[in-house]
């Protein structure tokens, strides 16, 4: 089968509906939950504002738009390399010069979410993946790999989104083992439905905050604050996460859309 029968079948499916789109976003606006830092480390990403320009009135009298206040990495978005200090060499480490190439791959939905039900601070090994990979099949090269925590269901409540105490916040995440294993497989990225990539606690571990540290450095991908990742099957489906081409751009808010084979 050529390239462009390829193309042509798929196109069918998805007009038909034999392959479903699952919306993998979560919604942006004033009330999306924001990562909180504490103050001594760095600057909170400001709040989300969404200011009218017009709406069929005497400053538009035909159509309706807006401006927007908002940082790169808020709500569902993608972190580029230059992200992170360990990336910040990559010239194509930008999100108006990465390979877009990359940004469409198979994605590996590893099912974790009973495990973070009973402890937020759980943390994905080598030996989860590895038995994951023994059911499902193994992880390629130029696939993402996404964790499915459920966590957002939490995403109308801040508070429970964030699970921050005198402590830190309490979120699952990666251990920095099964980053590098993952990063070592070749890997386009790795994918999280928490504020980040990384686990809440991250900041006590070696390297700290190693999805950040261990991706960026090996000029991979991060996504944060995914959604609806229960739709998705173990292996089969097709990710595309594509971040606005910001000139210089660290990150970027995403429509992250999964292609989903329905039977």
């Amino acid at each position: 089968m050529t390239s462009a029968n390829v193309l042509t079948q798929l196109a069918g499916m998805i007009a038909s509906g034999g392959i479903e789109v699952v919306d993998c976003t979560g919604t942006l606006g004033p009330d999306t939950p924001l990562l909180k830092l504490p103050p001594e480390l760095a600057k909170d990403t400001p709040p989300i504002k969404i200011h009218r320009i017009s709406e069929y009135d005497q400053d538009g009298p035909f159509w309706a738009w807006n401006w927007l206040e908002l940082g790169e990495h808020s709500g569902t978005h993608f972190d580029a390399p230059h992200h992170w200090i360990t990336g910040k060499d990559y010239p194509e480490g930008y999100t108006d010069t990465l390979d877009v190439q990359r940004l469409v791959a198979p994605v590996n939905v590893l099912d974790f979410s009973t495990e973070c039900a009973a402890n937020p601070d759980f943390l994905l090994t080598i030996q989860h993946v590895q038995d994951w990979e023994a059911k499902h099949g193994p992880i390629n090269a130029g696939e993402w790999v996404v964790l499915r925590s459920d966590w957002d269901k939490f995403a109308e409540d801040e508070a429970a989104f964030l699970n921050a105490d005198a402590t830190g916040p309490h979120t699952p995440g990666p251990t920095a083992e099964v980053i590098q294993y993952l990063v070592d497989k070749g890997i386009v990225g790795w994918g999280s439905q928490c504020i980040g990539t990384d686990a809440g606690q991250a900041g006590g571990m070696t390297p700290p905050f190693p999805a950040h540290n261990l991706l960026h450095a090996n000029n991979r991908f991060g996504l944060a604050s995914l959604a609806n990742l229960s739709k998705l099957p173990a292996k089969g489906a097709i990710l595309i996460a594509a971040p606005l081409k910001i000139k210089g751009g660290t990150g970027s808010p995403i429509r992250a859309l999964a292609l989903v084979p329905k039977g």
